[in-house]
């Protein structure tokens, strides 16, 4: 019988299963940030474990509220940062060095296929785009993960959502993935693998494969999964070069990874996005979803692009091709965060921060701080943000404030209106009828 990536990656992986259900596997690494490692930090020392089971396979980063804002943070930074010290981890990105972790992970080259990871954090199935898995888990796995390099999960189960069609001007990544959140729903995919697949995901870039997958979780998923191919083996080849003789080679070796052909899925979605026009969220559930035009006039206060799920380069440039030469309206105040240092420098050289900063926007340093209304962009009580992060909760971004979810071609788009529009990217002809 053939076999999905997910059970490939658990077949290498798998050290024993204590029960049909349940499957202990190896771990290739072990992502941390200043939120949810500090707890399994004191935890380990107060039982007497302050051990890691491997230094160089854990990578540690402070981000979600990067620099500190207040006391509180500033010890959950501590403890990490002496934490990492005192293990001698290397790969510890601090201030001035740190970016938004599911960015800058993929970015140092730490994600590869068929490996596992897991961090604590839910978005961590963004790695998935690179055809590993990842998974984010509570405090207990990650004190295990820390310690002893392993973690359970339940036998995967994998949903197939084939995506097919060809995506319209001004139609990108985010606008599939709300459109798949909004067909499952925020449970459709609970304790499953989605693994995309289908000729639009193999016309993406890395950048929008994990923008893909980075929403995920959104429908309930474990983890967002595509096939490795040409496209991911260009991306890692700076990183893999002395590993293998060519690009060629390397794409040989991530075919182990791919789905067998005869494959059994929990079920099997074909998803045709060839009439798809770019979507928002209206509600306080990532499939609460609607096309743009249908919110088109709703005033909105913030706007905010930035986060794990768009803050590349490549999400930058179409928002600065939007703004360029233009103010943003004056009712509304935007606020751009690169996601890496790395790609806050390629933004600077590419002349994207000269055209933020004329347009009226705020740039700040990379950081998850508004996205989860920790700092850089909180809301107050009924104000409305058109935002390219992830979660639309309801006080996700700040007590009392509204989110809505969408692209960063229409969240710049929304800037320039002052309330919620679709960008020049999209001829609008026709979407009365969808």
């Amino acid at each position: 019988m053939g076999k999905t990536i997910a059970q490939k990656i658990f077949d290498d992986h798998r050290i024993n299963s204590p029960d049909s259900d349940i499957q202990v596997i190896r771990l290739d690494a072990v992502f941390c940030h200043e939120i949810t490692t500090p707890p399994a930090i004191v935890d380990l020392e107060r039982r007497g474990k302050d051990r890691v089971f491997d230094p160089s396979r854990i990578k540690v980063v402070i981000d979600h509220v990067s620099p500190a804002k207040d006391a509180k943070t500033a010890v959950q930074g501590k403890i990490l940062r002496d934490w990492a010290r005192r293990h001698q981890i290397t790969d510890f990105f601090d201030i001035g060095q740190n970016g938004v972790c599911h960015a800058l992970f993929p970015e140092k080259g730490f994600v590869r296929p068929g490996y596992t990871i897991i961090m604590g954090d839910s978005h961590t199935c963004t790695h998935g785009a690179f055809g590993a898995f990842a998974a984010g888990v509570g405090t207990t796995d990650i004190e295990v993960g820390i310690l002893k390099g392993v973690c359970a999960f339940k036998t995967p189960e994998t949903l197939r959502i084939n995506i097919t069609g060809h995506l319209a001007d001004g139609v990108f990544a985010k606008d599939v993935i709300l459109s798949i959140i909004q067909r499952l729903g925020v449970s459709g995919a609970t304790h499953k693998v989605i693994e995309f697949g289908g000729p639009v995901v193999a016309a993406m870039d890395m950048e929008s494969r994990m923008t893909l997958c980075n929403m995920a979780i959104e429908a309930g998923g474990t983890c967002g999964i595509c096939a490795p191919d040409r496209v991911t083996a260009d991306y890692l080849w700076p990183f893999i070069k002395d590993a293998y003789a060519s690009v060629e080679a390397a794409m040989a070796d991530f075919s182990r990874y791919l789905p067998d052909a005869d494959a059994t899925y929990t079920d099997i979605l074909e998803h045709d996005v060839s009439s798809l026009s770019p979507l928002t969220t209206f509600g306080y559930k990532p499939d609460q979803v609607c096309p743009v035009h249908e919110m088109a006039g709703t005033p909105v206060d913030q706007v905010y692009i930035g986060s794990c799920t768009n803050g590349r380069i490549s999400d930058l440039r179409i928002a600065a091709s939007i703004l360029a030469g233009r103010r943003i309206h004056p009712s509304v105040r935007a606020i751009v965060s690169p996601a890496t240092p790395e790609i806050y420098k390629k933004a600077l050289a590419e002349g994207l921060i000269q055209i933020f900063m004329d347009a009226g926007v705020c740039v700040t340093n990379p950081t998850c701080g508004a996205c989860l209304g920790m700092s850089n962009g909180v809301l107050a009580e009924g104000e409305v943000c058109a935002s390219t992060t992830n979660r639309n909760f309801n006080g996700r971004m700040g007590k009392g404030g509204m989110v809505h979810l969408m692209s960063p071609a229409t969240a710049a788009a929304t800037a320039l209106s002052g309330s919620i529009a679709n960008s020049p990217l999209f001829s609008e002809k026709g979407t009365s009828e969808k």
